[in-house]
């Protein structure tokens, strides 16, 4: 049957929508096929008629129950065969896609990638007569991606073995995403790739500061009563207390987060699409592939993880193509649980300086001086003008030219060498004489003071915008320390200038104090510690507390030891974790990897440990003899590890553990160490 009969009579649709033709017909020649089309375009069609229209079994892989559940009942609404095998399956469902693939009467069968791993999977899929693969949500593929599932790396192989050809649709991956989409299931080589815009001109866009976040959250859903709404929050207990408060607001509100029975969250899933007004208050865990047309509004309790994260979950309002709205709220500490999510990460270095400039991305978005979908496009790529539907269009911005004050900023980071973040600069610009800034001398600096004008608060709210323009990031190997980028350099030497909004400095005030558990300065040494100590703990499966507590990680953080002997005065650092982990914890602290002989290693912490020590600088003194023309001659580490132990208080004794040669050229001098011991 022809494909413009298929959408008729099948589908419903007299035409294509923009961009969906192309593509339709690339996946129905065979081609392998990677299409970025924005959420609500009209994507799963551009599987489901080439599916039809072709011969064979197409494979949907798919990353959520829901999201299946979903397209299957809308397919067989339309009289399409389709299935699904999930773990969310009863018996009879299950009976019933074997019977459906058994009688040829399934057309799309949908599946997890998890099913992946099951060896028995590609002989029933060759057997079934499979003859494409199709990929939704192919963002998942990205191994450091905000949405990564790890069974999606199968999905290459699977290509490969089936010998088909494969077509990948997300609605959200930069330039380094498509790259690794490409690397991962293409094996490199370049498919077809359609890139349709990303704007949804239908979406109205919103900031703001929290002042009060669950008050903003309800005037927000107040002014929308009665329509569908999601809220997404960062945490589960927050999704709980949110969704009591919208009900006791008078709105029909749910939460829904990964920690609820999976009974339970089928319920909520199911509630919310067959219910009208109905506010799901969620984490991210839900609304992939939820595919509601009606979602009028999306809320941010907190501040979403990246611009590609922030895309999608906006992305679930509105795709009737009827006006929806957004509001995302952010403050100083969504920004500052972001950055440890990352410093608490196991990426590798280069990955976390990455994801810190994605989140600068983000930054720049929310404190952006115009347009916001001018910003939000800009990031992917696309060039647009003012929309006149965002809340910077609605009332503009006020704004200043801050250039003194930025080049203040990157003068105070460049004097101290890069290597404090933004409490100790704000400290050194507001002229702040804390016992850090006296025991470095940093008194004493030019730009000491130089930034009274401004408040503390003031000050951070500058830093903020500062890396909202990418023009410094943390030093994930500095723990935070704030280095400039390149961008920074031309306004430090006076070659450009840079405007930030005034607006968001006169409303910055300290607010109310938070419960931390260390220092801003501290706090990112405390998430390169918990780093480590999850890598140990995932190579010995052993929960993380059993390698160190939080608190004593939070001690070494304050107390930074530079050498073993501290590390052991550090609570809960044994003998023998001090062994085992000592040194690995010493390389996060002072940045080196740092080499002990296993015979000082034991001493460490003790008094012993002292007494080596001296022994050790006397034998170096006296290697060469008195008069340093001698033949070079040392005790082993072993032997400078008994006397120090033992502590003998005669020639006699100190001659029995080195023997009388040794004993010879360094037992005077030895003996005199032990005495003052």
């Amino acid at each position: 049957m022809p494909a413009a009969t298929l959408l008729r009579d099948v589908f419903g649709f007299d035409a294509y929508r923009p961009g969906q033709a192309e593509i339709v017909e690339a996946v129905m020649a065979g081609r392998n096929t990677l299409a970025i089309m924005p959420t609500g375009g009209g994507k799963s069609l551009c599987f489901q008629l080439p599916a039809l229209a072709r011969d064979g079994v197409t494979v949907v892989i798919s990353p959520l129950i829901a999201l299946m559940r979903d397209q299957v009942r809308g397919l067989h609404e339309a009289g399409v065969g389709a299935g699904a095998l999930t773990s969310g399956n009863t018996e009879e469902e299950t009976d019933a896609v074997w019977e459906g693939l058994a009688a040829g009467r399934i057309k799309l069968l949908y599946m997890a990638p998890e099913r992946l791993a099951n060896p028995a999977t590609l002989g029933m899929l060759r057997r079934v007569g499979a003859s494409l693969i199709a990929v939704d949500e192919a963002h998942c593929v990205s191994q450091w991606g905000h949405d990564f599932r790890p069974d999606y790396l199968r999905i290459g192989d699977l290509r490969r073995a089936l010998g088909v050809p494969l077509a990948a649709f997300t609605a959200t991956a930069d330039a380094e995403t498509r790259d690794e989409i490409v690397a991962r299931l293409f094996d490199g080589v370049a498919p077809a790739i359609f890139l349709r815009g990303f704007d949804r001109p239908n979406i109205h866009l919103a900031f703001a500061v929290k002042d009060g976040p669950r008050e903003q959250i309800l005037r927000f859903a107040a002014a929308r009563k009665g329509q569908s709404g999601i809220v997404y929050c960062g945490t589960r207990a927050k999704t709980e207390t949110l969704a009591q408060a919208l009900r006791e607001a008078g709105h029909a509100a749910l939460h829904y987060h990964g920690g609820m029975e999976a009974e339970d969250r089928r319920i909520a899933e199911t509630r919310f699409q067959r219910e009208d007004g109905l506010i799901v208050v969620a984490t991210v865990a839900f609304g992939m592939g939820i595919d509601k047309p009606d979602i009028r509004w999306v809320a941010h309790a907190d501040l979403p993880k990246s611009i590609e994260a922030y895309y999608q979950e906006i992305g679930r309002a509105g795709r009737d193509g009827a006006p929806a709205e957004t509001l995302t709220l952010y403050g100083p500490d969504d920004i500052r649980y972001r950055r440890q999510q990352i410093d608490e990460g196991v990426a590798p270095r280069e990955r976390k300086d990455a994801d810190h400039g994605r989140l600068n991305a983000l930054l720049g978005l929310a404190e952006a001086l115009s347009c916001r979908r001018v910003t939000l496009l800009g990031y992917f790529g696309e060039t647009a003008g003012p929309c006149g539907h965002c809340d910077l269009c609605d009332s503009p911005a006020e704004v200043f030219d801050a250039t003194t004050p930025v080049r203040m900023a990157l003068s105070a980071a460049l004097r101290t060498e890069e290597w404090f973040g933004a409490g100790h600069l704000i400290d050194i610009l507001t002229g702040t004489l804390t016992d850090k800034v006296r025991a470095r001398g940093h008194d004493a600096l030019p730009t000491f003071g130089v930034g009274r004008d401004h408040s503390k608060a003031q000050w951070q709210a500058l830093f903020r915008q500062m890396m909202g323009h990418d023009l410094m990031r943390p030093d994930p190997d500095r723990h935070g320390a704030l280095r400039m980028t390149d961008k920074a350099r031309p306004i430090l030497r006076g070659e450009a200038q840079i405007t930030l909004r005034r607006d968001i400095l006169r409303a910055a005030r300290s607010g109310p104090r938070v419960h931390v558990l260390v220092g801003e300065e501290d706090a990112p040494l405390l998430s390169a510690l918990k780093a480590k100590r999850r890598a140990l703990a995932e190579a010995a499966q052993v929960p993380a507390y059993i390698i160190f507590t939080d608190k004593t990680l939070i001690e070494m953080a304050q107390a930074r030891p530079r050498t073993l002997d501290a590390m052991a005065r550090i609570g809960g650092v044994g003998a023998k974790k001090l062994e085992s982990y000592g040194r690995e914890f010493l390389a996060v602290i002072t940045g080196a990897e740092v080499t002990v002989h296993p015979a000082r290693r034991k001493l460490a912490g003790r008094d012993e440990g002292t007494v080596y020590d001296r022994l050790l600088a006397v034998q170096a003194e006296l290697m060469r003899g008195d008069d340093g023309t001698g033949k070079p001659m040392t005790c082993t580490a072993a032997q400078i590890a008994r006397l120090a132990q033992a502590r003998p208080g005669d020639i006699a004794g100190i001659t029995r553990a080195i023997g009388e040669r040794h004993a010879a050229r360094f037992g005077a001098a030895f003996l005199d160490v032990l005495r003052q011991a």
